[in-house]
Order: structure tokens, then C-alpha cells, then sequence
């Protein structure tokens, strides 16, 4: 992004409280964008502590919020809507501001750190597995999301055949987030992965391109030919390449994978005991993988749409509905 750009948009925290991280996102941000008309931008806010700074902000931005709830319960029931009903997050869409309309979510960073590590509710951790711009960056969760992005290489190794392209590998990250989630049946556009992908290769390149340098060292991964962006890769897909990278998931997928199959008992060099996953079969462990990945991503869809309906009201929830549900048409059509 553009230092202007990035400038301008880092001028809406002036009018909000502060925030300890600051991402942004969005179609009409990528460098290829084709949809010209696009002016919507996603912010992603990190919080010590969500009560307060929706407090801070009802006196600051009360029309952000639906009117209901900032007349009734105010701070506490937002709070308590995003963290007991959604996954933790709180959005406030269609704000008009500098020409320009918004959507921002905002988290406690202790919730958005333990997604990202853990992948309990595999959210936000999905979305920063793609091209964000940092406006606010937070060492502590850079650090976290190495590990996320690390993570998102070895799922998508796990799930793809023995060869296959460097853009087949992105649009396999990338898909991730997308397995289960009940939008993309009827309120997003078909195309979006693609659309994802192909408008921000460079910037995929960017993000991954340190863990695939990694993974050929490590002999998991090697490339076989280079055309643009129709790099070839070849990878180990015997069960000892299997286990490494299994053993790179965050800890949800791994109890998971633990209790359909099991775990054995080895000691390392020191003579202390090491509990690995029993992996008899990659083809196995890959649809254990797909399956927690689709539960997760359909439970937690479907918690946020609820939260959100009942935190925008029905009126702005029934706006973004149609404006998603539009897009979802076009692409079909």
C-alpha cells in the first residue's frame, strides 16, 4: 500500500480510541483490483480491554453503533454479544467517513492472540492468513502469527496432491478459512478465493515465501520448475514428512487429530517422553484436518452472523445481508 494511503486510512484512529493493533483489509486495496466501484475498507482493532474502549467510544461515536443497543445495555451487553453469543469480536459496518465507507471489528488482543496460536475458533487467525496491511503492528502478535502462517503452509501441504503450483498452494491457504462457512452457500461471491489470490499473488508471495525457503531446507517441500506465477513444487508425502508437518499445527487441530488417532509414547535424545499423534495413513490425517476445519468454520460463521444480527439490529444487518447476497448473484450469473 501507498504511504499516502496507508496515511490516510491510519487518520481514522484519530477518532476512535487508542488501540494496540490496527490491520486493514479489503477489495478495493488490492493492487488489482478490478472493481473500481469498491470503496469499502475492513479494519481489524486490537483491545486490552473491550468494555472500556467501547465505552470510551459510545462518547465518542455513538452513531457507529444500532441504536437499540447503545441506548439499553450499552458497553457491557456489546461486549458480552461478541464474546458469549459471536467469537469474540464486535463490528460496526457502513461508516461513512472521508469519502469512504467502513467496516471495524474490534477484539480484546488477548482472544485475537490465542486464535491465531491455537486456531480455537479459527476467525480472525483465517484472516490474517491473507494479505492485511499493518497501521497499528503489535510485536507480540506478529510473533504469533508466524506461527499461524507456518501453520496455514503445513494444512495446506497435508490437503494438496504430491505436485502442484505455488498458486495452487495460496488459493489451498486461502480456502482454509472459507471450508464450512455458511456464506459462502448463498452470501458470497463464488469467485472470491480466486479473486483473493490472483489480485494479491505478489503480496502472498511476500507472506509465504520465508516458510516455503524453510520447508525446502528442511527437505519437505522442493521446486521442480519456475514460470511466473506457475512455480512447480514436488513434496515428501511419506508419513515421516507427514508427521513434521503435523507437528507445526496449533494445538485445536492436534487434540483433535489426537483423539480420532491417537498417540504414541517416544523419548527424545534427552530421555524425556514425547507424546506424538499415531499417523498411519496421510490420506487419514488429511480428512481428520478437513473435517475439524469445517466444523470450526461452521460453528463460528454461523455464532458471528448471529451476534452480528442482534449487535447492528436487524435494519443494518439486513443492508450488509442484501449487499453480500448481490455480490454472491453476480458471481453466479
Amino acid at each position: 500500500m501507498e504511504d499516502d494511503k496507508k496515511a490516510e486510512l491510519a487518520g481514522f484512529l484519530k477518532v476512535i480510541p487508542p488501540v494496540e493493533f490496527c490491520c486493514v483489509y479489503g477489495s478495493s486495496l488490492h493492487p488489482n483490483n478490478q472493481n473500481k466501484t469498491s470503496t469499502m475498507v475492513d479494519f481489524i482493532l486490537g483491545v486490552p480491554n473491550p468494555i472500556q474502549w467501547h465505552s470510551q467510544n459510545l462518547k465518542l461515536n455513538r452513531d457507529h453503533y444500532a441504536s437499540w443497543i447503545a441506548r439499553i445495555g450499552g458497553e457491557k451487553l456489546i461486549t458480552r454479544i461478541a464474546e458469549d453469543i459471536g467469537v469474540g469480536v464486535h463490528f460496526n459496518p457502513f461508516i461513512d467517513w472521508n469519502d469512504k465507507v467502513l467496516k471495524y471489528g474490534v477484539v480484546q488482543t488477548h482472544n485475537l492472540m490465542k486464535d491465531v496460536l491455537s486456531w480455537n475458533r479459527f476467525y480472525l487467525s483465517g484472516r490474517l492468513q491473507k494479505p492485511v496491511h499493518m497501521l497499528v503492528d503489535n510485536l507480540a502478535i506478529g510473533n504469533a502469527n508466524s506461527s499461524n502462517l507456518r501453520a496455514a503452509v503445513s494444512t495446506a501441504l497435508l490437503l494438496l496432491p504430491p505436485q502442484f503450483s505455488e498458486e495452487e498452494l495460496f488459493f489451498k491457504i486461502c480456502s482454509l478459512s472459507y471450508m464450512g462457512d455458511l456464506r459462502m452457500l448463498f452470501a458470497e461471491d463464488r469467485h472470491k478465493v480466486n479473486n483473493i489470490v490472483q489480485g494479491q499473488f505478489n503480496l502472498f508471495h511476500s507472506m509465504y515465501g520465508p516458510f516455503l525457503e524453510e520447508y525446502e531446507r528442511k527437505n519437505l517441500i522442493r521446486f521442480s520448475s519456475s514460470s511466473g506465477q506457475k512455480a512447480i513444487m514436488v513434496q515428501d508425502t511419506d508419513l515421516l514428512a507427514t508427521g513434521a508437518l503435523v507437528s507445526s499445527l496449533p494445538s485445536a487441530i492436534k487434540s483433535y487429530l489426537t483423539i480420532k488417532l491417537g498417540e504414541k509414547k517416544t523419548f527424545s535424545e534427552f530421555g524425556h517422553v514425547v507424546h506424538e499423534i499415531t499417523i498411519e495413513s496421510r490420506e487419514e490425517a488429511a480428512r481428520c484436518i478437513q473435517r475439524i476445519l469445517r466444523r470450526t468454520v461452521m460453528v463460528s460463521s454461523a455464532r458471528q452472523a448471529v451476534s452480528g444480527f442482534l449487535a447492528s439490529g436487524g435494519l443494518i444487518a439486513a443492508r450488509y445481508l442484501a449487499k453480500k447476497m448481490s455480490k454472491a448473484w453476480k458471481s453466479w450469473t
